[in-house]
């Protein structure tokens, strides 16, 4: 496990050069806000990562439900029962393993590993604009039906999940990386994921954080690039 501390955020990458998988440790005044839970062996890197900081992990919040981000919820609930859990509405059924498309959805199937027989049940929906301690919710929807990316409004760090990676490059979710092209792979719907993607461009954030890669500092301007590489790779 690799640790990367910027201010008030600390990443945790798991298997940073075989295959990173990322979450996030948020700080705030009553603890932590824990930023997705990777799989189930990141849960002991997790809890000692946070026990080192000398501070608990009071709420989970997840960016979507697939496996690679969800895989310890379970048993860090099991661990901390007290922590809040918190997901967006529609990805909540997506943990539940339904993967059915609702009405108005673009009708493509729902790709990724979604769990099945997670026990932990949310305990707050998020919609967009919701705040989580200093964290905003931000809909991104694209890369699963009801993905969600959150920017720490002290510091503009934006922690993105699979709505963008830097393994193997920038890219908007759906473009694909072939040295890394799992996160591409698990994209529901690629036109989707790049509204979101210019959404969160939108935003200049000062710090880019997503589940599969290294940190981007002052990331605007790459991320402008990267956003006209998928718009020429999806119009082919």
């Amino acid at each position: 496990m690799k640790k990367n501390i910027k201010g008030k955020v600390i990443q945790l990458s798991f298997m940073p050069r075989l295959f990173p998988i990322n979450v996030y440790l948020v700080e705030e005044n009553d603890g932590f806000t824990l930023i997705d839970t990777g799989m189930s062996f990141c849960q002991k890197g997790i809890l000692e990562a946070a026990a080192s900081a000398g501070k608990p992990i009071k709420r989970i919040l997840l960016t979507h439900a697939h496996g690679d981000h969800i895989g310890s919820l379970d048993g860090l609930k099991q661990t901390l029962p007290q922590a809040e859990v918190l997901i967006s509405r529609r990805d909540a059924v997506l943990l539940t393993g339904n993967t059915e498309l609702e009405p108005g959805e673009p009708q493509t199937p729902i790709r990724g590993g979604i769990p099945k027989g997670i026990t932990a049940t949310p305990d707050r929906l998020l919609e967009d604009g919701d705040m989580v301690g200093s964290l905003q919710a931000i809909s991104t929807p694209g890369h699963t039906p009801g993905h969600m990316s959150f920017i720490d409004k002290r510091s503009g760090f934006l922690i993105a999940g699979d709505a963008w990676q830097t393994r193997a490059g920038l890219a908007v979710s759906g473009d694909k990386r072939w040295l890394f092209p799992f996160p591409a792979m698990a994209t529901w719907h690629k036109e989707t994921a790049l509204k979101s993607a210019k959404k969160l461009a939108a935003l200049q954030p000062t710090l880019l954080g997503c589940g599969h890669g290294s940190l981007l500092t002052d990331p605007f301007a790459s991320m402008n690039r990267a956003i006209q590489q998928a718009e020429n790779a999806f119009s082919k």
